[in-house]
């Protein structure tokens, strides 16, 4: 079994897009009118969705997370590109880098096992 996608819910696609492609260097593989944007993460599919009005939005400072795995020698540019972006690195281990996209859900970029 592996993952397939990963739907985030939000009321603004453009901003949680923008963190996503431009911060996290995801690529846009499919849109779907103004419901939803497709990223490709590996073999499997992030889908950033149009949130209704009535749904919770994610749950402030929930420890859920998302962990995507990144190449070791990646890391000091993604800390750059979070620096850059003014994304705050709320947590670090040896071996991930853990962010809030701008909905508040916790994104880890991991390396382990080393890769």
């Amino acid at each position: 079994m592996r993952i397939h996608h990963v739907a985030l819910r939000t009321r603004d696609i453009a901003r949680l897009t923008a963190f996503y492609c431009e911060v996290l260097a995801f690529v846009i593989s499919d849109r779907h009118a103004a419901r939803s944007v497709w990223l490709r993460a590996g073999d499997a599919i992030v889908m950033i969705e149009q949130a209704d009005s009535a749904e919770p939005e994610p749950a402030a400072g929930s420890m859920d997370m998302i962990a995507f795995c990144i190449d070791p020698r990646d890391r000091a540019n993604f800390e750059a590109r979070f620096a850059a972006a003014g994304v705050v690195v709320e947590a670090r281990t040896a071996y991930t880098l853990y962010v809030r996209d701008p909905d508040g859900r916790r994104v880890g970029l991991s390396h382990y096992p080393e890769t």
